[in-house]
């Protein structure tokens, strides 16, 4: 009986190591500080990403990059203007599927001045869209809309909401051509 619970006790001492070997931390094939990447289309500057940190896991087929101290978006005009900024406090690229995702105070500035406010963006760089299903504030000159969801072209100069919550202003546009008293 003790023989039996000897071998039983260290069967499980074993597993254990194994487990441990198995559930190492995941180590970045590389790394960088102060991070920029510049994303040019025919040798057009089209977006400049700066992130104080990016790590590389993964192999050829699953890689990803992951910003954990934050990420700045810039994209550009055909002038090399800046018409957009996108900042969160975390993102991951998914290299294969060009997709990246910011989460954590995404806020996204157009020229124009409007603002996005939410916790969770999808930037899809094949669609040059960015999208998110959960709750979204955009700012305007003269409103504040929010709702659940929205989309966008990547530069946010055109934009829709999903689900609508707020108050909207409506202008009235008077006729000219109407008699006056």
């Amino acid at each position: 009986m003790l023989l039996a619970i000897g071998i039983l006790f260290s069967c499980v001492n074993d597993v254990e190591q194994v487990e441990s070997l198995t559930k190492q931390e995941k180590i970045p094939i590389n790394k960088g500080r102060n991070v920029e990447l510049i994303y040019s289309e025919k040798s057009d500057v089209k977006v400049k990403v700066t992130a104080p940190l990016m790590e590389e896991y993964g192999t050829e087929e699953n890689k990803y990059i992951e910003m954990r101290e934050g990420i700045k978006v810039l994209f550009y005009d055909s002038l090399v203007q800046v018409i957009s900024t996108l900042t969160s406090n975390y993102a991951i690229h998914r290299v294969g599927e060009r997709v990246m995702e910011a989460k954590d105070d995404v806020v996204v500035i157009n020229d124009k001045g409007e603002k996005l406010n939410t916790e969770h963006l999808i930037w899809n760089e094949d669609s040059a869209k960015i999208y998110s299903d959960e709750f979204v504030k955009i700012t305007t000159q003269d409103e504040i809309i929010m709702g659940e969801g929205m989309e966008a072209n990547q530069d946010f100069s055109k934009w829709k909401i999903h689900k609508i919550k707020g108050t909207i202003n409506i202008k009235e546009e008077t006729d000219s051509s109407a008699v006056q008293n």
